[in-house]
């Protein structure tokens, strides 16, 4: 059975007194066989849209933007330096996107180059050896300063599991009961929103690391979702897939103005990690109409 979206909006008191009404979006996710969370906020006007905006969902990959927050966090702090090498073993390897599972053990890689492969590619070996460096407590204990209770970093990726190389691939043991349900992090539209709003205002640790922190963002490779339809503006965003999931968030730069949007499609089946899958064509479609109505029409 379809499941119903439950749609609110919400708006600054700065932005204008009546909101565009949301049909466009709910034609679009109407009949489609998973679960739709959005939030898009004008970053201009302050004019904002929400579909289970509040609901915690899995994050995926999207949760390595808080754990890079952290990290410059550090640097700010002086608890971490940019230039510290961290060293890749052979045990530190796992799945998944990125390169350094390609790579030779015993090379020593500076913190600020894992940061960006976390990011660009989102290597998930580097993601692990940032954790494994950072902590997720820091990550966590970051989110609450920052006001964002329900985003949460759980674990490393394949943190869950006993994973080894082979000579005839990956060996995974089993998974654990209590990261069964959100995996590597959890959060809500919204609260993403929040962070990416902080990071263009120049309010996430600083006015330089947010400026850094956004140019890693524009270099991300993966343009399936929120990018792929809009390769005439500026895009900063981070994605995340899982077996059943699709997710993006990010800001737009346009002329007219500035979005920052969260989408996180879940429930997809089949299996299917093509650029083609349904949930990036479906995130595609609705920030290209997100932008229309929050900034165009606004």
């Amino acid at each position: 059975m379809r499941r119903r979206a439950f749609v609110t909006l919400s708006a600054a008191a700065a932005a204008p007194p009546s909101t565009p009404s949301p049909a466009s979006i709910l034609n679009i996710i109407k009949g489609v066989p998973a679960e739709v969370s959005l939030y898009a906020r004008n970053l201009d006007t302050g004019q904002a849209l929400g579909i289970r905006e509040s609901q915690p969902v899995r994050t995926a990959s999207t949760i390595k933007l808080p754990i890079m927050a952290t990290v410059f966090d550090l640097f700010q702090r002086g608890a971490a330096r940019p230039e510290e090498t961290l060293l890749l073993r052979q045990q530190d390897k796992v799945s998944g996107s990125g390169v350094l599972h390609e790579l030779s053990a015993g090379l020593r890689l500076p913190l600020q180059d894992l940061v960006h492969l976390m990011i660009v590619v989102s290597d998930n070996t580097a993601t692990n050896l940032i954790l494994d460096r950072i902590t997720a407590d820091s990550v966590n204990a970051l989110m609450d300063r920052l006001a964002l209770p329900q985003t949460r970093s759980l674990r490393k990726v394949r943190g869950d599991r006993t994973q080894l190389k082979t000579p005839s691939g990956w060996s995974q043991a089993g998974l654990r009961e209590d990261t069964k349900k959100y995996g590597l992090g959890v959060s809500t539209a919204r609260e993403m929103v929040m962070l990416l709003e902080m990071l263009h205002r120049g309010e996430l640790v600083s006015p330089q690391a947010s400026r850094e922190m956004l140019a890693i963002l524009k270099r991300q490779q993966s343009q399936h979702g929120i990018g792929r339809r809009l390769g005439q503006y500026t895009v900063a965003s981070k994605s995340g897939s899982l077996d059943a999931l699709r997710s993006d968030v990010g800001i737009v730069y346009t002329p007219k103005g500035n979005l920052a949007l969260a989408i996180t499609v879940d429930g997809l089946t089949p299996t299917d990690y093509s650029a083609d899958n349904p949930g990036l064509l479906l995130i595609a479609r609705l920030a290209e109409e997100l932008l229309r109505i929050l900034v165009f029409a606004a």
